[in-house]
């Protein structure tokens, strides 16, 4: 399988090229040359599979060349060792936990699966590889836990100030090792938009090798379309057709489960809920992709005002903005909504969501206003202890708190702070 630029102005590459440089040359998005649907059988048949078959089946082509068979098997056995259920909500709406994993959301499997290549890959290179990320919330503690370790790979973490839950920046800022996290005074598009400047920047290249971990990487991108099979394979017993709601900040799990689909998945539907930061609802109702400055919410994971992963999504449809709609549905709500969510599924039978499975929830009940027939799934992206306060304040629930996040609450932060780009550059050209 190769790989081009979005842009279109850059060579075509191998996976692994695609997974250390990141981002093309030409500041494209890589994307596979062809998806090849898999059989029908293996849809049929899927309930007879384990999870690490059926990703085994879905990531092959993908990777294929790149990564021997015996290899491939050996990283799913270690990136899916924890579940991922789909809990009845009520007979038509149910979720699809994804936060059983080491930092309790969903992008474990994505930062395991690129951390597990990279490090496969770092033996035939010989360079040292920096990733360098933004993160809203997840991604941070995600990819510092999968990367922590990992030889001859460094992390570098921008976050910014004081708008991550206090349990996420302790996941990104108390590991140590190889992993250094940068605050930034500023908004999440600040941090992102630092990161794509060091991307652009020649003397910094010529200086270090750099590679993203965010979900432009296609290592951290592709492996998400994992969830949406495995929540069909639960409930395809249901007889109903299937749609799907993602929680959606910068849009690489909703376009994963594109790919889903693109492989053959009997899915016919998504819808993309997202809190105020509404670029792609606005989009989806005037045809006019009008980026802006990110909005702070108790979403804060999807406070994203420029998705990258959107063009990817365009891509796949041709730019067919009819073709689109046929396929995608997208709403956005606020933070009053949300809360009025979380106490709305709680009441139902004391399923306690996180504030980004509840705009999943409203997005999903949106929908089946006028699809009332559809057995509809909303992604529980992560455990509602990683945002503590607002869950409880809402709920007037006290949370018991998993192992996992006990082991990262007696331990200390330790960022560094910086302010402009150009502080980030002098760091990395230590």
């Amino acid at each position: 399988m190769k790989y081009y630029s979005l842009n279109g102005k850059a060579p075509i590459v191998s996976f692994d090229d695609a997974v250390v440089n990141g981002i093309a040359p030409d500041k494209g998005l890589y994307f596979p040359e062809k998806i090849n649907p898999l059989p029908h059988s293996f849809f049929e048949d899927i309930d007879q599979l384990s999870h690490e078959e059926i990703a085994f089946t879905a990531i092959r082509q993908f990777v294929e060349e790149k990564i021997p068979d015996d290899i491939l098997k050996n990283i799913l056995k270690e990136v899916l060792d924890f579940d991922f259920p789909v809990v009845d909500i009520t007979s038509n709406i149910g979720t699809l936990e994804l936060f059983h994993g080491p930092t309790m959301a969903f992008k474990d499997v994505g930062a395991r699966f690129m951390a597990q290549c990279l490090g496969y890959f770092s033996r035939s290179h010989k360079q040292e590889v920096t990733v360098l990320v933004a993160t809203s919330g997840d991604t941070g503690g995600a990819v510092a836990n999968g990367f922590l370790g990992v030889e001859g790979v460094k992390v570098v973490i921008l976050y910014p100030s004081g708008k991550v839950s206090d349990i996420q920046e302790r996941q990104l800022t108390t590991l140590g090792q190889n992993i250094t996290a940068l605050e930034v005074d500023g908004t999440f598009d600040d941090c992102q938009a630092m990161v794509k400047n060091a991307f652009l920047d020649k003397d910094l290249l010529d200086h270090m090798k750099l590679t993203s971990a965010n979900s432009i990487n296609v290592a951290r991108w592709l492996p998400q379309l994992f969830y949406f099979l495995f929540a069909f394979k639960q409930a395809k017993s249901k007889g109903k057709e299937i749609v799907f709601s993602v929680p959606s900040g910068n849009f690489g799990n909703i376009c994963a489960g594109f790919v889903a689909q693109r492989l053959g998945m009997p899915v016919k539907h998504f819808i993309a809920s997202t809190n105020v930061n509404d670029t792609v609802p606005q989009f989806m109702r005037t045809m006019e992709y009008s980026p802006k400055p990110s909005t702070a919410t108790i979403s804060n994971a999807m406070d994203v005002g420029d998705p990258s992963n959107f063009i990817r999504i365009r891509h796949l449809f041709q730019d067919n903005f009819e073709k689109l709609k046929e396929n995608l549905t997208s709403y956005s709500f606020t933070d009053e909504q949300t809360k009025e969510a979380l106490k709305e599924i709680y009441n139902i039978n004391e399923y306690v969501a996180d504030p980004h499975g509840a705009v999943g929830y409203l997005g999903l009940k949106k929908y089946q206003e006028e699809h009332p027939k559809v057995y509809g799934i909303f992604l529980e992206t992560a455990h509602p202890v990683k945002f503590l306060d607002v869950v409880e304040e809402t709920l007037s629930e006290k949370l018991e708190i998993p192992p996992q996040i006990l082991r990262v609450m007696g331990k200390n932060k330790k960022s560094i702070k910086i302010g402009t780009y150009q502080e980030l550059k002098n760091f990395l050209m230590k």
